[in-house]
């Protein structure tokens, strides 16, 4: 919605520029550069509006830190388009009609943004969500609902025979013979199953009248990664891999992906290749060593590859400690690491590990032989993120911190599996953007 109410808002806004600065023929100064020129003004503002993060689903967005996105968006727009208007003047909108359009953009995404955001607080707007159940992971369900911003509300209970509700019994509004009454009088728009055991248990006539009248029935694993954005591992039976949607990576995808990695990666090359011998300097200026920092790690079908990173540590960095994870302020990190690691400048190697096929540039991270072998001991379905390449950056590097534990470990992993269970190009291209902005933002690097 925000994405709509946007492009409408940005054609007006140039249109509006346009009106305003030649009264007389704004209309047909408009039309002159044909649809190329709206597309590339509409398409410039609504791209910088998700670089500044306009499209988070975070409700509580305060309204100081939208009107700085916004003036971010302003200013990154003005950037972009001079910079095209430069290479393609035949293009060129005026200074006069560009300040003026966006300006009447950023005051109304202002004003479409806050509104969008009173909307959401409204109860009478937002889609109403019953559980069946009332277990743990019913109780986590509820949690999470109303922390998303996906316009959900949580409606209550309703209570399976011989089961504890978790969440209080003051939350139950009906009980498991009334299915599709209890939805009926709630209003509710989506029924989640949450039952710890279905055989026996299940109303499946009473779900399926919701179905028929078109209510949304998921379970509560489904539902839960629709929410997050990842796996719920301790919930899902082997059985939900084999019959769910997703991880079916066919040999089209691959080939496609394979050739989107080879153009980007060489791309990539050409672009970082003035700064490579800088990068080089700087290290061997900083600290005693080599300049590259070679390491095993596990690849695709678990496959032994070296992982090639700019030094960021001291070269006896594991003499005395053997394989570790990297901690917070981590002393084994010299001064120009510290740089490299957080701007992920240190990773820019890879980028032939990507070219001659042992790495992806989108995967989960590939880990170190030491720490997997540990990590598939402990933690369910570990294996299974080896069944794609590896990649520069991933799904889990762009939600989750840097990972230095088990529990970070774990927690990766349901990133890691939701990527491979819906894999695509789009995604992809999805997380590259994504990419960028933690890069310059600097952030989760150790």
């Amino acid at each position: 919605m925000l994405i709509i109410g946007d492009l409408i808002l940005a054609f007006a806004a140039l249109l509006f520029g346009f009106l305003l600065r030649f009264p007389g023929s704004g209309v047909e100064g408009l039309w002159q550069g044909g649809w190329l020129r709206l597309l590339i003004f509409v398409g410039v503002l609504v791209f910088a509006s998700y670089f500044c993060e306009l499209y988070i689903r975070e409700r509580n967005t305060g309204v100081l830190a939208r009107l700085a996105r916004i003036v971010a968006c302003l200013a990154l727009s003005f950037v972009v388009l001079s910079v095209l208007y430069y290479v393609l003047p035949e293009l060129l909108v005026g200074r006069g009609v560009l300040v003026l359009a966006l300006s009447f953009y950023g005051l109304a995404q202002f004003l479409w943004h806050t509104l969008y955001q009173v909307l959401l607080s409204f109860p009478q707007f937002a889609n109403r969500v019953l559980i069946l159940g009332g277990g743990p992971m019913a109780e986590q369900i509820c949690q999470i609902i109303p922390n998303k911003g996906r316009n959900l509300v949580f409606a209550g209970y309703i209570s399976p025979e011989q089961q504890a509700i978790y969440g209080g019994d003051g939350q139950i509004v009906g009980s498991v013979g009334q299915v599709a009454e209890t939805v009926h009088r709630e209003k509710a728009h989506k029924l989640v199953i949450s039952l710890a055991e279905r055989r026996g248990v299940l109303p499946v006539r009473e779900i399926l009248r919701c179905k028929l009248r078109g209510i949304d029935v998921i379970d509560d694993v489904s539902f839960y990664e629709q929410m997050t954005g990842k796996l719920l591992l301790e919930s899902i039976q082997p059985s939900w891999f084999l019959f769910g949607d997703g991880f079916r990576v066919t040999d089209n995808m691959r080939f496609f992906k394979r050739l989107l990695d080879i153009v980007l990666s060489l791309l990539g090359i050409l672009l970082v290749a003035p700064i490579l011998p800088l990068i080089a300097l700087a290290i061997k200026l900083d600290s005693p060593g080599p300049v590259l920092f070679r390491q095993l790690r596990v690849g695709e079908g678990e496959k032994l590859f070296h992982v090639a990173k700019f030094r960021s540590m001291r070269q006896d960095a594991e003499a005395a400690t053997g394989a570790v994870w990297a901690q917070k302020n981590d002393p084994r990190v010299t001064r120009l690491g510290g740089l490299l690691r957080k701007s992920r400048l240190d990773e820019l190697p890879q980028l032939f590990n990507v070219l001659v096929g042992e790495m992806s540039l989108v995967g989960p991270r590939p880990e170190r032989p030491e720490f997997v072998e540990k990590l598939e001991q402990g933690i369910p379905y570990y294996s299974k993120r080896h069944f794609v390449k590896p990649g520069v950056t991933g799904w889990a590097q762009v939600r989750y911190p840097y990972g230095a534990s088990e529990e970070d470990a774990l927690e990766k992993l349901r990133f890691d599996l939701y990527y491979v269970k819906n894999y695509s190009l789009l995604f992809d291209l999805t997380i590259l953007l994504e990419t960028v902005k933690v890069c310059l933002f600097g952030r989760g690097g150790r």
